[in-house]
């Protein structure tokens, strides 16, 4: 099994997870670093080598920060069609919850043409949305701690998730059938920004005011609409303060995020 962005938060879970289930799994790397496979999706070089005889590409390779539509959306079709000439015949994709209704962000823009081709490739595939990490929210709080009072978002609904469970699914995913759009997953709540800034506020013992203020936009507005949740999809069960609680080091009066390693 070939896993892309494998070095990253959910796709280095996803590598142990394969591993600890005693499935052997290859890491797609640009630079071909010792134990990895080497393949570029930017350019295409190496893809065809580094897919032949797999049969199964676990795909959580994304950059939403720089080339994001040549990384994703050219790299999956470049991606797609390595594995449409060497015959694998299953293909998982990580996406997002909320891409279709949100799209007046840019990043979703992106994510949600990348399924789209996925979905007209001839090569078998899966897409499972979810929602935003616990990590992933995590580093947004500690943004907004840093000044004496954390103005935060009014209204903003969130439904974060454990990367691991939901490395954990995609695992799952990528033993089984291919099932086309799987169910979305999402953590086992729903809660406003302001209230998860709260919580680990609670946990940490830190004392600041919080300003909830309004944000204009059609994007603010998905976000206090609900485009981030998916009440009715399947959810992990580790909760926010759960998460909080297990990471919290009183020693350092601090608790780190998995994206700390790769910024």
């Amino acid at each position: 099994m070939l896993v892309t962005g494998g070095t990253g938060v959910l796709g280095s879970r996803v590598v142990e997870c394969l591993g600890s289930g005693g499935v052997e799994a290859l890491t797609l790397s640009r630079g071909g670093r010792p134990g990895t496979v080497r393949g570029d999706l930017l350019t295409g070089e190496g893809l065809d080598r580094a897919v032949e005889g797999v049969d199964t590409i676990v795909h959580c390779a994304s950059n939403p920060f720089r080339k994001s539509r040549q990384t994703d959306v050219g790299g999956t079709e470049r991606l797609l069609g390595a594995a449409a000439r060497t015959g694998v015949s299953h293909v998982i994709y990580i996406s997002i919850v909320g891409i279709d209704r949100a799209q007046s962000y840019p990043y979703y823009r992106v994510k949600l043409e990348t399924e789209h081709v996925i979905e007209n490739s001839p090569v078998p595939h899966t897409i499972l949305r979810a929602t935003q990490f616990h990590d992933f929210v995590l580093g947004m709080v500690r943004l907004l701690e840093k000044p004496p009072v954390m103005l935060v978002p009014r209204g903003f609904l969130g439904q974060s998730v454990d990367v691991g469970e939901v490395a954990a699914r995609l695992v799952e995913l990528a033993l089984s059938e291919p099932a086309g759009r799987a169910p979305d997953m999402g953590g086992p709540e729903v809660r406003t920004l302001a209230g998860a800034a709260r919580a680990y506020l609670g946990v940490t013992g830190r004392r600041r005011r919080i300003f909830e203020v309004p944000v204009p936009g059609k994007t603010a507005r998905a976000f206090r609409e609900g485009a981030l949740i998916c009440p009715d999809g399947t959810h992990g069960s580790v909760s926010w303060e759960e998460f909080l609680r297990e990471r919290w080091n009183p020693a350092t009066g601090r608790i780190p995020s998995a994206y700390d390693r790769i910024e």
